[in-house]
């Protein structure tokens, strides 16, 4: 057994005997952490937590790595524990620093041993070492480790193959990390090299030449983040080898596959390529003539390649390895390709290249959304993954998705162009399907598909184009001879749901008598005998359905098919599970909403089924939000209140009322927001059960757990009662006596208090400010008990998000209560002893540029000028005493590295409060200029990003007027539903409630603002503001006609 247990004592004493002592209980540790009984394991991982802060650790472990006759395993374990170790004690200053600090000795010692490791022969223990090397050069290089680069050179140059890999590793991590402090002195050194290695095809393999392309790429792209503040560095570190650099990108690119190029290499140049043209175009213009014709070659090859190899396996693809081990697929190289588009698409100097492409390119893109054969065979098996991966906000990534991304933004982009585009192209590749299918070939569906697709995915843009004319494009012609004439081919059900769903996108475009064939063969579609492709996108197609045909005021038409519907989406919701479940769910809500008499009529159905699926699968966060959403739906439909309220609250209750041992774990908070949704969407006044029951239940489960979602999601629910029916729980008492204010006090007190987690703090903020517009004349002493817990809990208070919901108590009382806030905070001490105003005050302004969401920055802004406004009219001695943090003090002594922040903390003037208030309203006031602009600019196709001063003045640009003219956003309110057809039935991102009732969250804040500060300069007392004021703020003040 290991016998040291206390290190530190034997550390302390001299001789090598200790320290041999030393080394060996690290061996020995080591090797019982790869012992296969777990208590041996066990001990080994604890010794090793012992010896760590030993001096000779580090030492120690840096010998067994690089040590040639040691155990193999042995090295490999020592090379990944370094790595772990470099990390946290290798300097004071590391945000992951844990004492003790490796002392200069035995880091003295490591810089000598490691770099013997880059030569191994083990690619696991090189590329340990490579990433110790590279986190010690982090901090130490060039100061304390100047011969670091020398070496690395060295073995770049050595000619052994392990060596140059093992110092490419070092570059590849180190340039990932490097500092805008370092850069100066790392790329006229790395560059230089990193272009030789790469242009020596005859010398380096393919993997260390793409990875010099890779040290490039990392380099240029911090170089232009430097930039953006330093300007000139791109100039100096950069452009030296910028042109030599390109030219040899631009030549790899038509090197065919062979010793010295292939996909892999390839990637990496587009890569580097994609960065120079976003980052610096005004240099990559000369250059594009030699370029695009390569990219483009590669584009259209690589469609062929990619359609014979992976859509329909006809042939195998020779994916080549990386230097780890790791297959490089060759549709690493199809995404560096559409990332290079992109980067075209975003940069305005090249913008009209794609533009002028636009037939040709949509025609390859085209193909490379097609279903590949990988994809049927787990679709088929795995319906939930089809589920996910064709969801229109999956995390999945394929070609397939990559090209749709690609589609979507040069539609976006190029709305006229596009739309020509892919109708040009979907006839052509028409006309190749049918030769391709009566030439025998099985997959010519394939290209059917993916024409709905694309035509699907922008059917707003289509619909809009052929109804206006400005595309030729016989639409119903395409309806009824492709799309309703595949769903009588049954040659994949693949094609059969595509149909489906494409049918349904272009509801808008139909005759009534159309819609009616697509839906007779979507609710066919839903049938237990289909396959389960086809039933889920016939759930999709009916979401399609119901959203457009509620947009166009015509749900008349699918009012003789909602029994079936429901009927199918009941029979698919209890057959699957997951990611299934979730999109019917998500379909019959919006079934619901179509007819209310037919859904009252379904709901004996359809609540029991709810319940059922929110019992069984309360744990996935997804289908519990969507089953609340249900409730929610149910709730506001006034036929289906009773029924609900009946079937669904005496499990709500029993829920909320059983001991927390007794139920799973969430499901109380769960049932909490069920309630809550339930209490917001019923008609008032609410039922006596929701009052008398539901009430004082979820009140008494809030006050008897300690879990934070349960509390919180308690104290939602309790704010709902106090604002849709603050009269009711005040008229309501319990068996005591006590009304129901009674407890909605007891919940925030509760919330509060300063021994429950800060974060159930996040919404009191909201529960109070409801609970003193509602009631804050019947609170009495009440009212001041609760501004005293928080103030408490403010200053215990860390999380941004919990100090806003506390301030943002004070500032609705601002604008309700100002006189009794100030006497309340006077009279009160804060934690240094002066009155909390001061306190209170100073948190405010120094976060209120941190705080986030438009209404409550309309609330705190507003606030802060009604106190500004009383503490001049006024002359309010309790304001002219206080003072607080003014700007920060820099000192101009070169570039702030890590070590210089650590050791100089920041400082700041100190200004009157009244002074403070003035700044932070002309900040809020320039983030407001700042943020119109931004979204002026991005819907006019605005760059404002430009790059050391040179114009962005391409005439080819001029005719883009609706090519450019749009941001996501706008398209997608354009008429209700954006080019991309994500056109959600209801907004996710829905305003608070209670936000949206207030009439604050209308104010204009720009305007508000421009118009406060221009009367405010008018006062006498502006003059001396002035004096406090930065440049920036007078450029503001400036902009809106104040002299300065």
């Amino acid at each position: 057994r290991m016998l040291i247990t206390n290190p530190t004592a034997k550390m302390a004493a001299p001789g090598a005997d200790v320290s041999r002592s030393l080394k060996e209980a690290l061996l020995e540790s080591l090797t019982a952490i790869l012992s296969p009984q777990h208590e041996v394991r066990i001990a080994g991982e604890e010794q090793i937590k012992v010896l760590e802060v030993t001096e000779e650790f580090g030492v120690h472990l840096a010998e067994f790595t690089v040590d040639p006759h040691g155990a193999l395993a042995i090295r490999q374990l020592a090379s990944v524990v370094l790595k772990q170790y470099v990390e946290p004690h290798w300097s004071a200053q590391s945000e992951k620093f844990r004492p003790p600090e490796t002392t200069e000795q035995a880091k003295m010692a490591i810089r000598q041993l490691l770099p013997i490791g880059l030569k191994e022969s083990i690619s696991k223990v090189r590329s340990s070492v490579a990433y110790a090397i590279s986190a010690i050069a982090h901090w130490d290089w060039p100061e304390a480790w100047p011969d670091l680069f020398g070496q690395l050179m060295q073995a770049l140059t050595s000619g052994d193959g392990n060596a140059v890999h093992g110092a490419m590793r070092v570059l590849t991590e180190f340039t990932r990390e490097v500092t805008d402090a370092q850069m100066p002195q790392v790329a006229p050194v790395i560059l230089p090299e990193m272009y030789k290695i790469f242009t020596q095809a005859e010398v380096y393999s393919i993997r260390t030449r793409g990875r010099a392309v890779e040290i490039f790429t990392t380099c240029a792209n911090l170089i232009y983040t430097i930039n953006e503040i330093n300007k000139g560095a791109a100039k100096t570190l950069l452009f030296p080898v910028l042109n030599q650099f390109v030219e040899a990108l631009g030549q790899a690119l038509n090197v065919p596959d062979g010793p010295t190029s292939d996909s892999g290499l390839r990637m990496e140049v587009l890569k580097a390529l994609t960065a120079l043209v976003k980052n610096f175009p005004k240099q990559m213009l000369g250059w594009m003539a030699q370029i695009l014709p390569c990219v483009w070659a590669i584009f259209t090859q690589s469609a062929s390649f990619y359609v014979s190899t992976e859509v329909n396996n006809a042939e195998e693809a020779d994916d080549p390895v990386d230097s780890d081990g790791e297959v490089l697929g060759f549709e690493n190289l199809i995404f560096s390709i559409f990332d290079f588009i992109h980067g075209l698409i975003e940069t305005p100097k090249f913008r009209s290249t794609v533009k002028k492409s636009m037939r040709e390119l949509i025609y390859y893109i085209i193909p490379y959304m097609q279903i590949t054969e990988e994809q049927i065979k787990v679709w088929t098996e795995n319906p939930d993954q089809f589920v996910e991966d064709e969801d229109d906000d999956t995390f999945s990534y394929s070609v397939r998705i990559s090209s749709q991304d690609l589609l979507l933004a040069v539609s976006s982009e190029f709305q006229a162009e596009s739309a020509a585009g892919i109708t040009a192209a979907v006839t052509q590749h028409l006309q190749e399907a049918e030769q391709a299918r009566n030439a025998g070939s099985p997959h010519w569906w394939k290209l059917h598909e993916s024409c709905m697709l694309a035509l699907g995915s922008i059917k707003s843009l289509i619909i809009d184009m052929c109804s206006s004319g400005k595309i030729q494009f016989d639409l119903n012609g395409f309806l009824t001879s492709v799309v309703l004439a595949d769903l009588n081919m049954p040659v994949s059900p693949f094609l059969l749901g595509r149909a489906l769903w494409a049918a349904s996108r272009f509801t808008l475009a139909m005759s009534p008598e159309l819609v009616q064939r697509f839906l007779e063969a979507t609710v066919n579609g839903l049938q237990p005998n289909q396959s389960p492709s086809v039933r889920i996108s016939a759930v999709r197609a009916i979401f399609g359905y119901c959203d457009h045909l509620k947009q166009s005021g015509n749900t008349q038409l699918l009012v003789p098919y909602l029994p079936h519907v429901t009927e199918g989406l009941i029979s698919i919701a209890t057959q699957f599970a997951s990611e299934v479940l979730a999109l019917v769910l998500e379909t019959l809500r919006i079934v619901l909403t179509i007819d209310h008499s037919f859904t009252a009529s379904y709901e004996s159905k359809i609540i029991p089924l709810s319940i059922a699926v929110f019992l069984k699968y309360n744990h996935d966060p997804l289908i519990a939000s969507l089953t609340e959403d249900i409730f929610k739906e149910l709730a506001s439909i006034p036929t289906c209140q009773q029924p609900l309220q009946q079937r669904l609250l005496p499990t709500l209750i029993s829920i909320m009322q059983a001991p927390a041992d007794k139920v799973p774990h969430g499901l109380c908070s769960i049932s909490m927001d069920i309630l809550c949704g339930v209490v917001r969407s019923s008609a008032t006044p609410l039922s006596d059960v929701l009052i008398t029951q539901a009430f004082p239940a979820c009140a008494q489960a809030t006050l008897r757990t300690d879990d934070n979602s349960a509390l919180q999601s308690g104290g939602e629910c309790i704010r709902a009662y106090v604002s849709v029916a603050c009269e009711q729980i005040i008229v309501w008492h319990d068996d005591a006596g006590n009304n129901g204010i009674h407890y909605v006090i007891q919940v925030a007190s509760h919330l509060l208090d300063p021994r429950t987690s800060e974060f159930c703090a996040s919404f009191v903020g909201k529960l109070l400010t409801a609970l003193f517009n509602k009631a804050g004349e019947r609170l009495g002493d009440s009212l001041d008990m609760l501004l005293r817990a928080v103030l408490s809990k403010l200053q215990q208070a860390e999380t941004l998000s919990v100090i806003q919901s506390l301030v943002m108590v004070f500032a609705h009382l601002m604008h309700t209560r100002m006189d009794e806030l100030l006497e309340f905070l006077c009279s009160v001490p804060g934690p240094t002893g002066k009155p909390a105003l001061e306190f209170v005050l100073a948190e405010w302004c120094e976060k209120q540029h941190l705080f986030y969401g438009a209404y409550e920055g309309k609330v705190s802004s507003v606030a802060l000028s009604k106190l500004l406004s009383h503490g001049i009219s006024t002359n309010d001695k309790r304001l002219q005493d206080v003072t607080v943090k003014g700007d920060q003090i820099f000192n101009h002594e070169g570039i702030r590295t890590r070590s210089k922040a650590a050791s100089q903390p920041e400082q700041w003037t100190m200004v009157p409060v009244l002074v403070k208030l003035y700044k932070l309203l002309i900040n809020e006031l320039s983030s407001q200029i700042e943020n119109n602009m931004s979204r002026q600019a991005s819907a006019g196709g605005e760059d404002l990003d430009d790059e050391e001063g040179w114009d962005d003045d391409d005439d080819d640009d001029a005719g883009d007027e609706e090519a450019m003219g749009q941001t996501l956003s706008q398209l997608l309110d354009v008429g209700g539903a954006g080019i991309y057809g994500y056109d959600d039935f209801d907004d996710e991102e829905e305003d608070d409630p209670d936000a949206a009732n207030d009439p604050l969250n209308q104010v204009d804040l720009q305007a508000y603002l421009t118009e406060y500060l221009q009367q405010l300069a008018q006062q006498p007392c502006h003059s001396a503001f002035l004096q406090h004021l930065t440049d920036s703020e007078k450029r503001v003040l400036a902009s809106i006609g104040i002299p300065v």
